[in-house]
């Protein structure tokens, strides 16, 4: 909902001097079910399970592994140093799949 922060403010007197019956019909105004919304344009932002995405390109940076990172030999992704539980079999494993 947007506000109008240029409009005046009520007072504390104000506030106290509306009526219930005033009260009651802002709330009921205000909790209209109604929402304006364009179905195809919300539907736009959706892919569907399946969708044919080979022509779809993305341009992400990869780095590579720091030295403060290790990769989970559980789960298998590169995680802070600070996460490492133990090693097994020469791999970390991280706190989360140490579980």
């Amino acid at each position: 909902m947007a506000t109008d922060y240029d409009a005046p403010r009520k007072n504390e007197e104000e506030l106290d001097s509306d009526s219930i019956e005033e009260l009651k019909t802002r709330r009921n105004e205000k909790s209209s079910p109604a929402v304006d919304e364009d179905e195809t344009e919300a539907a736009e932002g959706f892919e569907l399970p399946g969708a044919d995405l080979s022509h779809e390109e993305l341009a992400v940076r990869v780095l590579p592994k720091q030295a403060d990172e290790f990769a989970c030999g559980s789960c298998f992704l590169v995680k802070h140093r600070s996460q490492l539980d133990h090693e097994e079999n020469g791999m970390g494993i991280c706190k989360e799949c140490a579980y």
